[in-house]
């Protein structure tokens, strides 16, 4: 963007991480955020300053897209799985919007939701806009970053990932979803239903094989409960991933309370082998958000289309 150039931006969705996006957004002089949009009628009326604990901004909550104006970028933060934000997507699409959405499936569909990736990557490609999600996990610390990583490598042979997260200071929800004071029988009947669990790791497992140019043959999932006293205090959860018959991808999740060594570690095996860790681990919240902000202007000059954060130029502070 050139100096005076000013990214008109809609909010999609005001939970914790669609309004720390706009937090982020907000202060940021060549950014002007023009629109917010929110299903919850407690949330409509108010204005998006309100929201934020700060002063007023100028921008009402309403409840759906044609009462916004039209801006060139959409920041989208509703729901994880791909099947509840589709029909979100191909909507602001049509009105000819590039997207940002922390929807966790979207962010690499390609392996378990082919059908609807291809109708997403057509729609963006008709209306001439990119389409993008990312996060800090999916689309950074366990998928994006060992690629890059792997750089220096003359051949690579297996990538391993761990990330451990202590969810003791983080938001209620996301103990919610890890399982946190559940009972062993209810975290598995969570599990089943879909609403206990990390959404997004086989999309890493995929993005993490194109990256290096392997041919995935499966994705072996786990998850297992951490046990304290007969309560859950949250989850182990693993994905495989399979290429010629071998492991050639793990990745392994740890988010419960009071987790000792909190951490992001990459592994490499190869010409090289090494590892690169992250001591006390990225924290979720605040790096999806800056994530989110910083990859507006990239997906606008991306090619149009559904874009993996693979395709876009390298990440990087944009304020």
């Amino acid at each position: 963007m050139s100096v005076i150039e000013v990214l008109r931006v809609v909010h999609y969705g005001l939970g914790p991480i669609g309004l720390g996006v706009a937090r982020v957004l907000l202060e940021r002089p060549r950014v002007r955020v023009v629109g917010a949009v929110d299903a919850s009628p407690d949330l409509q009326g108010r204005d998006l300053g309100e929201l934020l604990d700060r002063e007023p901004v100028g921008v009402t909550v309403v409840g759906t897209l044609e009462a916004v104006p039209r801006a060139e970028v959409v920041v989208h933060a509703t729901q994880s799985r791909l099947v509840q934000v589709e029909s979100q997507i191909l909507e602001l699409v049509s009105r000819g919007a590039h997207v940002v959405s922390t929807c966790e499936e979207l962010s690499y569909p390609w392996f378990h939701h082919k059908a609807a990736a291809e109708r997403i990557h057509e729609a963006a490609q008709a209306a001439g806009v990119a389409v993008t999600a990312l996060g800090v996990n999916p689309g950074f610390v366990m998928d994006l970053l060992p690629v890059i990583l792997s750089a220096p490598c003359r051949t690579v042979r297996r990538v391993s990932v761990e990330r451990r997260v202590d969810v003791r200071a983080r938001r209620l929800p996301l103990q919610r979803k890890v399982g946190v004071g559940m009972t062993e029988e209810e975290f598995q009947a969570g599990v089943q239903a879909g609403v206990v669990g990390h959404v997004g790791l086989g999309e890493s497992v995929a993005m993490i094989a194109a990256g290096l140019g392997w041919t995935l043959e499966a994705i072996v999932d786990q998850v297992r409960p951490v046990v304290r006293d007969g309560r859950v205090e949250g989850l182990r959860q693993s994905a495989s991933g399979i290429v010629d018959g071998q492991e050639r991808v793990r990745l392994d999740l740890t988010m419960a309370l009071d987790l000792e060594d909190p951490t992001d570690r990459v592994r490499i095996e190869g010409d090289p082998s090494f590892v690169s860790e992250i001591p006390g681990g990225l924290h979720g919240d605040v790096a999806t958000c800056a994530l989110v902000a910083n990859a507006l202007p990239l997906v606008r000059a991306a090619p149009p289309g559904l874009r993996t954060v693979l395709e876009l130029p390298p990440l990087r502070f944009s304020g």
